[in-house]
């Protein structure tokens, strides 16, 4: 009865104003999938006259939603949000900061340029309570911390971001009923795919179906392969070490991680054998799992591979995922790899950092779950709130992570990460040995001044 009571309060309160009401998603009270007793802080919280500035990459349909959370912190406060996006949000927080004329909120793509910002001093590092309440309240907190922790101008560590909308990239893509005619189980460890590959290869069928074709991006498919691979055989520390090239690309751990890859890419294993996935663009690859007779019965891929599956294919049914396991003799936990965006503060004022808190609350998050594209590894949200179940059920492998690490290539200098190792893995799957194709991406990194 007292949450009942609770949810009425808040429900008239912000019904109050038929004009702010009209500008929510999802009337407050109407759905219990959501933690409407969120507004009970967000109402306490006086922002009238206050204006706050947020920039970043999002635009089109991404605007949309990100505005559709920020409307509850409008409604709530009074403050005026003012969110703008850019498709080169890079170069342009760069110059803002440097003019002097940086937004209250920057969203980061990726966590090096805020390193870059935070090392000359354009950022604002957030307060110390954040790092305890992101290892209680996400899924292997102490990676969030860790991927928004950076040196300042004095070298000096502090916490600087926050990760808020999580892409995951440690899936395996089937088609169920591939797997059911086969008599197929979806593997529960790296070594049960392993030996699922064999099977399928012993039953005459090719197992996998690889794509590395990207037009002048041809590759990158690769790196994430040896990067989920770095997770499964590697520590977490030497992972990092890795993208910071304190691990050399040549160094035998590393060399090792792209031989696993190799063992995926046998040519009895792979349709068109080894040598055909570098002409093979990775939108087409998944399809040959639909074809008739397939083609290939898996495909490891990104969360959002199903926007070049075939016309009509429905999640679940037609096709579902599991999680790229780890080896169960390598008691390495349950790592993911993935990207996401990381909000940091580039202009402080009190109404910015109650935006950032704001970010905290469960409603943060169950608005934007459920209506799509939206991951968060925060253990504090419904999950119930996602909007479908595929969403909910990588939700769930988000919150099973034991260790969460960025995508490497977007960590490492763009020499490396967007030239070398696309191209290194191209040459790799055409022949050349994982050793030479090592050397010569250390080569590269050396070479950068």
């Amino acid at each position: 009865m007292k949450t009942t009571l609770l949810t009425s309060a808040v429900a008239l309160a912000i019904l109050s104003s038929s004009a702010m009401a009209a500008d929510l998603k999802y009337a407050p009270g109407d759905d219990n999938r959501f933690n409407w007793q969120s507004f009970e802080y967000l109402k306490k919280v006086d922002l009238k006259g206050e204006v706050i500035t947020i920039r970043g990459p999002w635009l089109g349909p991404d605007k949309e939603l990100v505005e559709s959370v920020i409307a509850y912190f409008e409604a709530a406060t009074g403050a005026d949000v003012q969110y703008a996006g850019s498709d080169s949000f890079e170069q342009q927080i760069a110059i803002d900061v440097q003019a002097g004329s940086a937004p209250n909120i920057a969203i980061f793509p990726q966590p090096g340029l805020a390193a870059d910002l935070a090392s000359k001093g354009f950022l604002t590092p957030l307060e110390e309570s954040w790092g305890p309440w992101i290892k209680d309240n996400y899924a292997a907190g102490t990676s969030w911390v860790d991927l928004g922790t950076f040196a300042d101008k004095q070298g000096k560590d502090h916490l600087y971001g926050f990760f808020y909308k999580v892409d995951l990239k440690s899936l395996v893509w089937y088609v169920p009923e591939n797997f059911e005619d086969a008599g197929y189980e979806v593997p529960q460890s790296m070594e049960d795919l392993k030996a699922l590959t064999n099977q399928i290869v012993e039953d005459g069928e090719t197992p996998w179906c690889i794509g590395l074709g990207s037009g002048g991006a041809t590759g990158w498919p690769a790196t994430d392969w040896v990067e989920d691979l770095m997770l499964r055989t590697q520590s977490p520390a030497d992972y990092d070490a890795w993208t910071k090239n304190e691990l050399k690309f040549n160094d035998p751990k590393v060399v090792a991680a792209i031989d696993e890859f190799g063992w995926f890419l046998n040519d009895k294993y792979v349709d068109g054998g080894s040598r055909a996935v570098a002409a093979t663009d990775f939108r087409d690859s998944p399809k040959g799992m639909f074809s008739s007779p397939a083609k290939c019965y898996m495909h490891r891929q990104a969360s959002f591979i199903p926007s070049f599956f075939p016309e009509g294919t429905t999640l679940g049914e037609d096709a579902d995922f599991f999680y790229f396991p780890a080896y169960e003799s390598k008691d390495l936990g349950k790592p993911v790899l993935g990207a996401g965006t990381m909000w940091s503060v580039t202009k402080d004022s009190k109404a910015a950092r109650e935006f950032m808190k704001f970010l905290r609350l469960p409603l943060a998050h169950e608005v934007w779950m459920a209506q799509s594209g939206f991951l968060t590894p925060f253990k504090g949200a419904n999950l119930d709130a996602y909007a479908n179940e595929a969403l909910k059920k990588q939700g769930q492998i988000l919150l099973g992570a034991t260790t969460f690490r960025f995508d490497g290539s977007d960590l490492m200098p763009g020499k490396i990460g967007a030239g070398s190792f696309w191209t290194g893995m191209v040459d790799f799957s055409g022949g050349k040995s994982s050793k030479d194709v090592a050397d010569e991406i250390q080569n590269t990194w050396d070479a950068i001044k």
